[in-house]
């Protein structure tokens, strides 16, 4: 019987396993993310051109590039997912056989979906409390500086989209592990 393991996905130059269309959204979206690094970098420019050489200060580029980075931060955990670029101590993982490796995928993914289903709990609790007052009314929570963008408020919601896409794209990587074949002692045998 053959493996049915996908060929690595060529994406962005690096030789990765795309193991879904949702990896492969998600690590399609590295581009765009990008410019959100570099529109930081113009904002850091422009605030420290406006600081030292003009004497003007702005009130808002700090907390602009500060968000901006936060958010091609949280955005990492499921890029790195979908490019199988997670921690993995592979001194354990590639030192067993296929079979090995299939039990630790499928022992990793339902270590993770309980981590990611307590994360998605809490980050719930969190953005709701960000986007609502104690009446129940919509109002963002802001940084409660003279600008006061509703950048919390957004993060936290970040954090509950990002963990949720993690979680569904464990699901996929799972099923995915659990269906792999990983060949036998038996296998092997036929083979020759």
């Amino acid at each position: 019987m053959a493996d049915h393991t996908e060929p690595a996905a060529h994406v962005d130059g690096d030789d990765v396993e795309i193991r879904s269309g949702l990896d492969r959204a998600v690590a399609g979206s590295t581009k765009f993310f990008a410019w959100a690094i570099f529109l930081a970098f113009l904002i850091t420019v422009f605030e420290v051109i406006s600081r030292y050489v003009f004497d003007e200060p702005t009130y808002w580029a700090h907390e602009s590039t500060t968000f901006l980075i936060a958010a091609v931060f949280l955005i990492g955990g499921p890029i790195a997912l979908a490019r199988d670029k997670h921690i993995r101590v592979r001194i354990f993982y590639d030192t067993v056989s296929p079979r090995g490796r299939r039990l630790f995928d499928i022992v990793n993914s339902l270590i993770a979906l309980v981590f990611f289903a307590g994360l998605a709990y809490a980050a719930s609790i969190m953005s709701w409390k960000a986007t609502h007052n104690p009446n129940g009314e919509i109002h963002f929570e802001g940084t409660g500086t003279s600008w006061n963008p509703p950048t919390p408020a957004l993060l936290k919601i970040l954090v509950l989209l990002c963990v949720s896409v993690m979680f569904v794209q464990t699901v996929m990587h799972l099923v995915k592990a659990v269906r792999r074949h990983a060949p036998g002692p038996t296998d092997a045998t036929r083979e020759k």
